[in-house]
């Protein structure tokens, strides 16, 4: 038993409330359950209930037992001062305010339908499932799990607009400089995320903008500060660029101690990191305004033009700068802008008509459904358990939210599968 399952007791009013009844026998009439508060506080905000002949309006808190309240030390938080009710499953003790009234309790334990509190242990007890309802899952209405992964996308682009309005913070509010970084950090994957971040951060983006008129420039100080000039080559190239970074590390007093050095390791050569870093500097090479291109971009061939971009001519018949190879052009694949879409331009767009006052999510649904759906372990299993689960982007990101921050944490009651397989019993 775990108390979300109370939480959804008493939200949905799936209990007996004919016969609730406090401690000491007077009866409950439940007029609002309140308002679910997830963050910290009571748990149910402004509920109205009635007990006895007394209507009250204040907070309700929950626990699997009273004796809770005292090992929570809500007796000395001021914010459980107004809870009007202690609703539990087990009533093993009374509970006072701290100015030493007493809290109306309400035990649930006899007023729930058994069939009920046997699917719910059904349901959120593991026997070896990839995720709690996956015998359920292929049955769920269609329309109701459209309904719940455009939802769960939307809180995925949330959790995302917090990192960009924290780089937005940090930058002075210069979107511009907020795009360097995310696509800097984009451009690393996964294996070099990280690594190219830092690197995006060891220098002010104004200096991207002094440097964009000339590609070489550019290259010598992405190359120059992510770290691959530090040994000698005799190649002209590596001279031409190691000569321009020293100019500008000497001019802007660059220091890049702190960056994290990429990784080749298990990586496909046209993901190097030293062919994303030639990529991402003819992108700003290119694009002098590249945010505002962004932003104006409503369709997503329109974004695969901004994208169509390749690297310098030397790394053209290079993967590292001491080894050649048969000229080949390597250009930004169509794969890859699809993750740069799908991880920088659309929650950038998503975040940026936020703050302005916009409303983005028609123009970002049709982008994303436009993008077929990613490939991993995660998304494979759902579309295994119901074949189409995933169909496109937006399916794709939103399974990947669902499985990490429901299934993951048993949060089958706060998702709409889960609840809905309870609501089904009574």
């Amino acid at each position: 038993m775990q108390e979300d399952f109370l939480h959804y007791l008493w939200k949905h009013k799936k209990f007996d409330f004919t016969r609730a009844r406090t401690s000491d026998g007077q009866p409950i009439v439940l007029v609002d359950p309140g308002m679910h508060n997830y963050n910290s506080g009571p748990d149910f905000f402004n509920a109205r209930i009635r007990i006895g002949n007394q209507l009250w309006a204040g907070n309700v808190e929950i626990h699997l037992r009273a004796s809770d309240w005292y090992f929570h030390r809500h007796e000395t938080d001021s914010n459980y001062d107004n809870v009007i009710l202690h609703v539990v499953w087990e009533d093993n003790i009374e509970v006072y305010r701290k100015n030493n009234s007493i809290i109306p309790s309400l035990a649930l334990s006899g007023l729930v339908d058994r069939a009920l509190v046997n699917k719910y242990r059904d349901l959120v007890t593991t026997r070896e499932k990839w995720i709690n309802c996956e015998k359920n899952f292929p049955e769920i209405d269609e329309f109701k799990l459209r309904h719940w992964l455009e939802r769960v996308y939307s809180e995925r682009l949330e959790n995302k607009s917090e990192l960009i309005l924290e780089m937005l913070k940090a930058s002075e509010n210069n979107w511009e400089a907020v795009l360097f970084r995310l696509l800097s950090k984009n451009f690393g994957l996964n294996v070099n995320g990280d690594a190219f971040l830092s690197f995006a951060q060891s220098f002010d983006f104004t200096l991207v903008q002094k440097c964009a008129l000339e590609r070489l420039n550019l290259e010598a100080l992405f190359f120059g500060q992510a770290g691959f000039l530090e040994e000698d080559f005799s190649e002209t190239y590596f001279e031409n660029l190691k000569r321009e970074y020293e100019f500008l590390r000497h001019k802007y007093q660059l220091k890049n101690e702190q960056v994290i050095h990429p990784k080749f390791f298990r990586l496909r050569p046209d993901n190097f990191s030293n062919i994303r870093l030639s990529q991402l500097a003819s992108l700003y090479h290119r694009h002098k305004n590249l945010f505002s291109e962004l932003i104006r971009a409503k369709e997503l061939n329109s974004i695969f033009e901004i994208f169509k971009v390749e690297t310098s001519e030397f790394w053209q018949t290079h993967y590292s700068f001491d080894k050649s190879h048969k000229k080949r052009a390597k250009r930004i694949t169509n794969s890859f802008v699809d993750l740069v879409v799908i991880n920088t331009v659309v929650p950038l767009k998503f975040c940026y008509a936020r703050e302005t006052g916009e409303e983005p999510k028609e123009d970002i649904l049709k982008i994303l459904t436009e993008i077929k759906a990613e490939s991993n372990s995660v998304i494979d299993k759902f579309n295994f358990l119901r074949p189409g689960t995933a169909r496109n982007a937006l399916d794709s990101q939103a399974v990947l939210q669902l499985k990490n921050n429901y299934c993951d944490l048993n949060k089958c009651l706060n998702c709409e599968i889960g609840a809905g397989l309870l609501q089904a019993v009574n």
